[in-house]
């Protein structure tokens, strides 16, 4: 999420790298076996498409307790190509209201809230270099909305206290900044969501809770922007004011979910719910952790690894191993990303030198959408576990349904499906790019 300098553009074989480091990079956290989820998102990518160099800058600026009986999985549609010749970000369309409007926000598993930008918001984009039609919430529009008071339990939960000077009249008000330097302000709304709820195979059907979310009142940096402009950000963190921890809280879902970045045909698979179907092989998420942190083991390239210092593999504060699915290249402490460049002589644009980043966290490893995809990864919180595998992102999965017992399909979306000739497009010109450049250079 921070911004190093821009690289030099890369071969086309560069990215092959990015390929086998990623695999062998995933591989060597996974320990142990087991996996379960119910629910699905759709989601789609947003950052410009470009050559290499222009490409991992755009990607750089961008990087940025249970209660109740359990109920049914959800679905949620997925966009995005999670390709450097792409978009950038996964995104998915959810309905927030009475009646219903839709809003498209990006799926981050690095950040806890969710937020849309409001209606009386400063410096929010009004249009979309996406081709997406932007939607301004309006807390006066809906008939379930109602804004949340500073003396609220969940004000009160979110800070820890009562905030100082709050009386009634006051908004729960919340700041978010991001590891890009953009930046959320506004305060916080209770509505109703609603959501895709499984019902059979390849089946759904309407269903709804109410949440607390925030109503952006003022963004900063790229998220003022039109370019890649989307009317806010689902964060699916482990904190208890997350979308998720509400649903479960609510006995809604199970607090596990699911998400297969589809990097072929674009799209993919997110769900909430117990994943029976493939199984995944797990590791324990470091506790007491705000991120998903892992315990990485090792790091192999063409099936060796590399000698590294046992330091490298601590875990802690400004240290470790994050996935998060917010960021889209992966970002490496300088003596391991030198390491893996000199392993195979290439330059790879989807792994960069975290030591050059400006903020906090040169000394750890953070994983991003191009690790991610075509593998169906598995967050499951209700036994703080992660797991992956290797996928057909573009296929289906099961999934049990914690009310009946019985298993459904969840297949892949594409709602970005309309961009596919704009990116083959684009790749064309890139690949010719890139090779012009090779042999000029």
């Amino acid at each position: 999420m921070d911004r190093p300098p821009a690289p030099a553009p890369a071969p086309a074989v560069a990215l092959l790298l990015l390929v086998v480091v990623a695999a062998a990079v995933m591989l060597a956290a996974v320990e142990g076996a087991g996996a379960e989820a119910t629910g699905v998102f759709h989601v789609r990518r947003s950052l410009p498409a470009g050559g290499a160099g222009a490409a991992a800058e755009a990607y750089r600026a961008h990087d940025g307790s249970r209660r109740g009986r359990l109920l049914a999985a959800a679905d949620i549609p997925l966009g995005g190509l999670g390709l450097p010749t792409d978009t950038g970000l996964y995104y998915t369309e959810i309905g927030i209201g009475t009646p219903t409007k839709r809003y498209y926000v990006q799926v981050d598993t690095g950040s806890d809230i969710l937020w849309v930008n409001c209606i009386s918001c400063d410096r929010c984009p009004r249009k979309s270099g996406l081709g997406l039609e932007l939607t301004l919430y309006d807390p006066k529009d809906s008939s379930t909305g109602s804004k949340v008071s500073c003396d609220q339990g969940f004000c009160a939960a979110t800070y820890g206290g009562l905030l100082p000077g709050c009386t009634t009249s006051l908004p729960c008000e919340y700041s978010v900044t991001y590891g890009d330097g953009s930046s959320t302000t506004g305060y916080f709304v209770s509505d109703l969501l609603q959501f895709d709820q499984v019902s059979g195979d390849g089946r759904t059907q309407p269903a709804n809770s109410t949440v607390t979310f925030g109503c952006g009142s003022q963004q900063g940096g790229d998220l003022g922007s039109s370019n890649q402009a989307l009317d806010g950000i689902i964060g699916f963190g482990q904190s208890n004011t997350s979308m998720l921890s509400q649903l479960s809280a609510a006995g809604k879902v199970k607090k596990i979910f699911a998400h297969c970045l589809d990097t072929i045909n674009g799209g993919g698979i997110f769900a909430i719910g117990n994943v029976v179907q493939p199984k995944v092989k797990t590791t324990p998420l470091v506790p007491n952790m705000p991120h998903y942190n892992v315990n990485l083991k090792s790091i192999d390239v063409g099936g060796t690894a590399l000698k590294l210092p046992s330091h490298m593999f601590d875990t802690g504060e400004k240290k470790g191993t994050i996935i998060d699915s917010g960021t889209t290249l992966t970002y490496l402490p300088e003596i391991v990303y030198k390491e893996i460049m000199l392993a195979d002589n290439l330059y790879c644009v989807g792994f960069q030198n975290g030591g050059l980043q400006s903020k906090d966290g040169k000394g750890m490893v953070l994983l991003g959408d191009l690790v991610l995809s075509n593998k169906l990864v598995v967050y499951d919180l209700e036994n703080q576990v992660i797991g992956w595998t290797e996928y057909n992102c573009s296929s289906s999965i099961k999934i049990k349904d914690e009310q009946t017992g019985a298993t459904y399909t969840v297949d892949a979306h594409n709602i970005s499906s309309g961009w596919r000739f704009h990116w083959q497009k684009h790749l064309a010109v890139l690949l010719v790019t890139m090779v012009y450049s090779y042999l000029i250079f």
